[in-house]
């Protein structure tokens, strides 16, 4: 399986919205307005991941030349922000069959190498604290926790503030900046922090 990631297009909206709404209970999935929001934030980058199945595959080696067709699969993405020094991780999505692939990893890669790139020094990401997958996922790419925060989805679950240094240069953690907030734990846009 060959994953190629790229920069997100308009013309990718309704397919990432079908894709967090398929990752994501109803309680914590974006609606589209909000998935809009937080794609036209300041500072806001958006990478996807494509993989080419198998008919897809086929599909281009009869149309050969026709470079306007895509032959690939949109199986995941990441949104994330910056603001000065310090990046925020929005949403990381990838479909069901194919997690635990590396695609989450790559991902996560590009996404700390894009906000290094723009001089971001601390990342920081919620996650539920009911997310055992999530927070081990995170762990294992050297995110700490650094604090709960009560109620942050849906005003019922609780979410791990998790932060990571990605660059010598980096203050210690503490406090979240004024950063967007969001939701690889999950969101709450109605008073501008619905999270993952």
């Amino acid at each position: 399986m060959k994953i190629a990631l790229r920069n997100y297009r308009h013309t990718d909206f309704e397919t990432l919205h079908r894709i967090d709404q398929a990752c994501y209970a109803s309680d914590t999935a974006y609606s589209r307005a909000e998935l809009g929001t937080y794609l036209g934030f300041r500072g806001a980058e958006c990478v996807v991941a494509e993989v080419a199945t198998d008919a897809d595959a086929a599909a281009a080696n009869n149309r050969a030349q026709d470079s306007s067709q895509n032959a690939a699969r949109i199986i995941g993405f990441s949104i994330s922000a910056r603001r000065g020094d310090h990046g925020h991780i929005i949403t990381m999505d990838v479909l069901e069959e194919f997690r635990r692939s590396g695609i989450g990893s790559a991902l996560l890669a590009e996404i700390e190498k894009r906000l290094v790139a723009a001089g971001v020094q601390r990342v920081g990401l919620e996650t539920a604290t009911d997310n055992e997958a999530g927070i081990a996922f995170w762990r294992r790419h050297g995110y700490v926790s650094v604090g709960v925060k009560k109620g942050y989805y849906a005003g019922r679950r609780d979410a791990y503030y998790m932060t990571k240094a990605v660059s010598p240069e980096a203050k210690p953690a503490g406090p979240e900046p004024g950063t967007p907030h969001a939701r690889t734990g999950r969101k709450r846009l109605a008073n501008s922090n619905r999270k993952r």
